[in-house]
This record gives C-alpha cells, structure tokens and sequence, in this order.
C-alpha cells in the first residue's frame, strides 16, 4: 500500500513540474544534452521535498489502514487538494466535479431549469419570487407558493439542494410538480425546463408588466440601476437599461453597486469603457511583475449625464474596478461606505477528472495605480478599497443595513399587487401620521439622488446661462 502511494505521488510531482515548465504560451527551451548542474541548496531543497512526500505517504497509509473508521481515498485526497490551497489567499479554492455547473451558472448568470427564487421556510420548500418570463412565471407560480412534490415525490425532507437539482434540467425537458398556494388550495403544473438568465441589471421597482422601471419615484428626470454582479451580459444589459430611461426622460444616473459581490474582470472593463472616452481602466500584476493595462476607447461612450455610484463594505472586485475607473476619471462621485477591498484577479483552470481550481493569479489596480487589495494584516489606515469621496461618506449601522436587505427583498418580489406600504420609494421621508410603522430611509441613496439632482440643475443653469450670452451676442450684432 505504502508503495503504491508513494508510486503515485511521485508521478503526480513528476507530471505537475512538467507542465509548470511547459505552460502555454512559452516557447520549448532548445534540447540541452546535458542537465544543468544543481547548486548544493537546490539539492537539499529536493531531498527535503522528498522527504516531506513520504512523510505524506506515511500519514496516508496509517489514516487509510488503521483510522477507527472506513475512509474514502477519494476523500483524503480532497481534503490534502484543499490543504495545498488553505496556504493560499481566501479566493483559491477547489471546486469539486459535483459543483462546477452551479459555480458556472452563478459566473454566466444562466442555467437550465422553470425560473423561481426557493428557499426553505417552515420546513417546506417555498416560492421566493418567480423570475419574470420564465416557465413559472407563465404557469402562474407566485411568491408564497410551496412546492410540496416534484414528480411525485414529496418534498417534505428533502434537502433544498436536493429539490433545486430535481427541478433544474436540461432545457426542453419536462418537469411536474405541486404547488400549494397561499389559500391552501392545490395545484399540479408541468412545464418545459428553459435556459434560465438571472437578471443582473435592475431598478427600483417593475411596472405593471413586472418589467423594471428605471426612473426613479417621482424624479422624473434621475435613473436609478441596480447591479447584483458583473456577468457575461450586464454590459449590455445596462446599455439597454440606460437607453430605456434616456427614453422617458434621463438626465442623471444613480448605479448602485451595494452587496455587488463581483464577477468577470472583462465585463467590469467592458461597463468602464461605456462612461469614459480615454485613459487606463485598470491594470495587472502577477508574481513575475508582467503586467497588462485596459483603456478606454471612444466609440459609444456615454458621458452627457451626472453619475453617483453607491457603494458599502460588501461592494468587491468588479464593484471596486468600475467605482475605482470613474472615481479617477472623476466621471461619477462615490458615495457610501469603503468597500471590502478584493483587489486579485481568479483563473479557472479546468483540471482532469471534472473538477477545476479558482486560483489568484495576478492583483489589479486603479488607473492611478494604487492599490485595491486588502491583506489580511491591513489596517484602517491602509490604502486599500474605494473610499467615498470627500463630503460622501455614509455610513449605515448593521440595523440599517439589515432593514435595507428586507426592504430592497420584498420591492423585488413578483406578485400581483405590491402592498401600499412598499409602494413608495424608500428614499423618500415617512409622513409620521400616515402609519405606525415608518417607510424605511435609504440614507445612502436620498444623497445620492440629491447630488444628481443638483447637478442637473447645475448644468441646466449653465445651458441657459450660455443660452442668454449666445441671443445678446447675437442682438449686439
């Protein structure tokens, strides 16, 4: 046994120092008859490396032979992949064959499956929201609603992964299960699984086609947007977005990156490029110190409005680019919080066997080139993140914060009719004798509204005043 493993390990050091050596995009160094000659310490090095590989053999072989339980080899050998990776930064991880599609769809923002929002409540697995236009959206699933059986088979003890993966599928197939409403009435529907697109552009609230309304309230003349991650079709999606609200009547432009957890490094790139016409986007860096630079071109920037963008301690990575770029540019005004600082860019590296490896491989930064990432020993006092800009900051108590989750949470449900308490802007202050319970202030987005606002004012005073000099100018003449 001991034999074996060591056998094993070897040709896995062997094979991993060959393709280290050969990566793509180097050239094959020329045939060398002879080996180098090692320095004495490269030599103590190896036979310490060996040394350590059979100390691992040992524990192995003893865990496998004489553990007071059967273990799986498969699962020692995980758990030694997720050792080699706990001595990295927190981002590189391991994910396993079993998890590689979700960790996809969550990356892509599609998969396969009716279009519903689940969770568990009360024990029972329940409807969260439809996703608009989806298979459950057009069978009539509501919020509310509990699934109690999928082909069948009750749902009653089963695990939420375990009833998600019953329900998701390849598109075209079908899928039946029984829905219990609110009422307590019964209902079993059969749909056609589709490939499902998670939204990650939003607004405020949906008009009375459950479609979002990007202008916001009773501000006629301000958009508000919503991103929830950095996917393979924000970029375009926000264009979309934009384009909409030009169309009713835009003038300013509130983005709110809040909770933005991150994403693609291309489609933050691609969103920076659409609000400014030149200089550095961002840049990288790896251990080698190569570095590689992204600037912005001209072609179908936006830049005729005001912008805030807000942020808070969960804004990271791709939040951190594009708030960073046009903080720089001074393009937009940051206001919020400072964010979490994740300034390291991630490789998926697909790996034989089905699995594949997130692993950091090069840390960005700033168009003026400082520093985003926040270490492990950072102090307060550190230069790391996107820090408001002067005048902006805002911060929330964790209670806000909290209140804000559950209220942006019940705005977002798809339900025939919202209730006359969240059908309000929640920027807006609560009238004390309307209700008891008072509608909730986004304080981080009423200043932000209110610097839009002035700032269109601002250029619209500015625009008249041209306007004046250009008619006196012309009745001088």
């Amino acid at each position: 046994m001991r034999h074996h493993w060591l056998g094993w390990l070897l040709i896995c050091g062997f094979l991993s120092g060959g393709y280290v050596a050969r990566a793509v995009g180097e050239e094959a160094a020329p045939a060398n008859p002879l080996p180098p000659v090692a320095s004495e310490a490269q030599r103590q090095r190896e036979r310490e490396e060996y040394e350590l590989f059979k100390t691992l053999v040992d524990v192995m072989d003893q865990v496998e032979e004489n553990y007071v339980e059967e273990v799986d080899r498969r699962e020692l050998l995980k758990a030694a992949i997720r050792g080699v990776l706990s001595k990295l930064d927190p981002y590189s991880n391991y994910i396993d064959p079993t998890h590689v599609d979700r960790f996809r769809s969550s990356i892509e923002s599609e998969f396969g499956g009716i279009g519903i929002q689940v969770g568990m409540r009360d024990g029972h697995l329940t409807v969260l929201s439809p996703i608009v236009g989806t298979p459950a959206y057009k069978a009539g699933v509501l919020a509310g609603d509990r699934i109690i059986a999928i082909e069948g088979e009750p749902t009653k003890g089963m695990s939420l992964d375990e009833c998600i993966n019953k329900l998701k599928g390849r598109a075209g197939t079908a899928v039946t299960f029984t829905i219990q409403h609110v009422d307590g009435t019964e209902e079993t529907v059969t749909v056609r699984r589709e490939v499902i697109r998670v939204e990650t552009v939003l607004g405020d609230r949906r008009n009375e086609h459950d479609d979002w309304n990007f202008i916001y309230g009773n501000h006629k003349d301000i958009a508000y947007i919503r991103m929830t991650s950095f996917s393979r079709d924000t970029a375009s999606e926000l264009r979309r977005a934009i384009e909409q609200a030009k169309q009713q009547g835009m003038k300013g432009l509130v983005l709110d990156l809040r909770f933005n957890p991150g994403g693609l490094l291309e489609s933050a790139i691609e969103i920076c490029d659409m609000f400014i016409k030149e200089g550095r986007i961002v840049s990288t860096k790896d251990r080698s110190g190569r570095s590689r630079t992204w600037d912005a071109k001209p072609e179908g920037t936006l830049d005729d409005f005001p912008m805030a963008i807000l942020v808070n301690r969960f804004s990271a990575s791709a939040s951190e680019i594009v708030s960073a770029c046009l903080q720089d540019h001074k393009r937009a005004v940051i206001i919020g919080e400072r964010t979490w600082g994740k300034g390291s860019v991630q490789n998926v590296i697909n790996l034989e066997g089905g699995g594949a490896l997130k692993l950091t491989t090069a840390a960005y930064f700033r168009p003026s080139g400082r520093n985003i990432h926040r270490t492990e020993d950072a102090r307060q006092s550190d230069e790391w993140g996107v820090t408001p800009d002067e005048g902006f900051k805002v911060p929330l108590t964790d209670a806000e914060i909290a209140e804000l989750i559950e209220w942006r949470r019940q705005r977002d449900v798809v339900q025939p009719h919202l209730p006359p308490e969240l059908d309000q802007a929640p920027v807006e202050a609560p009238d004390p004798a309307a209700d008891d319970k008072p509608v909730f202030v986004d304080r981080q987005l009423q200043k932000a509204i209110q610097y839009v606002a002035e700032q269109i004012k601002a250029r619209q005073a500015k625009m008249a005043t041209a306007s004046a000099k250009g008619q006196q100018g012309k009745a001088e003449k």
